[in-house]
């Protein structure tokens, strides 16, 4: 019973012969601990009346008192605690071994498990219980997420966190990480020819969303990559630009990433177009993004903070509003529900309810942030000092 389960069934899937005698047997359960109790019983019970007839001709009726004392002592010290707390620091060694024995034993004493187990099965139906189901293993979110946290020097730290992050997936909607309505990058088709080409040209961006006169009359997304051969030769025009334009693909805000993901995988695209319940675009999701939330920022360095997070030399940070609830909680060790404001000038507006002058600052989750610089009614930077205010006085103290 002490056996790790999981160890075992991986053991016995790779062919292990005692592995799998033994996780024959841990299927029934109930007639395995039957087994073990009905031979630990006997054996008790027959040393005590062997030890009451040995004391009864030595000592008269006092050797019954003695006789009881004495066996208490030598079978919890010689046949419960100390072989039991061996056995469960040496499971599997003995576990595989005893499977040898119990096998057999399960066969020849069937019969017998049966009517046990039937006759205390009507029993506790006297009390009011009833034969309950086995034990589902399965396990759930939270309870991989605390066998991963287990893991330590099994499992790399890196790894352990794509994991981690893997089953996080299903509890963050694409809106908490898309890139929001007002940041799109885009071109658009009724702008003068000339200033098209230079964006498409000088755009740091594979592709980029195309609409007519704002983002509301989206056309679809383009890919520069596939106007490499026509920009080369000059045979670029505002025709061939709408027809290489791939028809845009919406998704629902609600929709998590896990279910995004595979959506993704189905409908063979790498971009979306974030829509709320009127059919109003909210933002701009990529496959990119979602693969940064399970292995973080792509990046050389993958300890390196999000873009819009900028450490500075006196441990302060410096944070482009823009910035989303996700990357500060796993930057800041924030743990800041999603159903707030979604980034951080939000927050900031939801703090001062108003637009604060620059200068302005407040302490928020024992940090002090500092609005820099607000612009087209919304906050854009912000500093966030290094150290939480409980941790700054105790350095001072110190």
């Amino acid at each position: 019973m002490s056996l790790n389960r999981y160890r075992l069934r991986h053991k016995a899937n790779a062919g292990d012969k005692a592995a799998q005698r033994t996780a024959r047997l841990l299927e029934q359960p109930d007639r395995l601990i039957s087994l073990i109790l009905l031979g630990n019983n006997f054996v008790n019970i027959l040393a005590s009346a062997i030890a009451t007839v040995i004391a009864l001709r030595l000592m008269g009726e006092a050797g019954i008192a003695v006789a009881t004392g004495l066996l208490t002592l030598v079978i919890l010290l010689f046949a419960e605690v100390t072989p039991k707390t061996f056995a469960t620091r040496r499971a599997e060694q003995l576990g595989f071994f005893a499977a040898r024995i119990y096998s057999p034993l399960l066969v020849i004493t069937w019969p017998l498990l049966v009517c046990i187990n039937w006759i205390s099965s009507r029993m506790l139906r006297l009390f009011g219980v009833t034969e309950q189901k086995e034990e589902d293993e399965h396990l759930s979110s939270e309870e991989l997420r605390t066998v991963l946290n287990e893991t330590a020097g099994m499992v790399p730290q890196r790894h352990r966190d794509m994991l981690l992050n893997i089953l996080d997936l299903g509890t963050v909607s694409v809106s908490d990480i898309m890139v929001p309505r007002n940041e799109i990058v885009g071109i658009d088709l009724d702008a003068p020819w000339e200033d098209l080409l230079k964006q498409i040209t000088e755009s740091p961006h594979s592709r980029l969303v195309v609409y007519r006169e704002n983002i509301d009359q989206v056309v679809g997304v383009i890919w520069l990559r596939k106007m490499l051969d026509a920009l080369r030769s000059g045979n670029i025009t505002r025709e061939y630009l709408e027809s290489v334009t791939r028809e845009p693909y919406f998704i629902p805000d609600g929709t998590t990433l896990t279910v995004q993901l595979l959506n993704f995988q189905r409908q063979q695209r790498r971009v979306g177009l974030v829509v709320d319940e009127y059919g109003d675009i909210q933002g701009l999701l990529t496959l990119e993004d979602i693969l940064e939330e399970i292995v973080g920022e792509f990046d050389t360095d993958p300890q390196v903070s999000p873009a819009e997070i900028r450490p500075q030399d006196d441990g302060s940070f410096l944070v482009d509003a823009s910035a989303g609830v996700r990357a500060l909680n796993k930057t800041f060790d924030w743990s800041l529900p999603s159903e707030g404001p979604k980034t951080l000038n939000g927050i900031v507006l939801e703090h001062f309810e108003n637009f604060p002058e620059e200068g302005a600052s407040f302490r928020f989750e024992e940090r002090t942030i500092t609005v820099l610089a607000v612009a087209n009614n919304r906050v854009t930077q912000v500093r966030i000092d290094g150290l939480p205010v409980d941790n700054e006085n105790a350095a001072a103290s110190g």
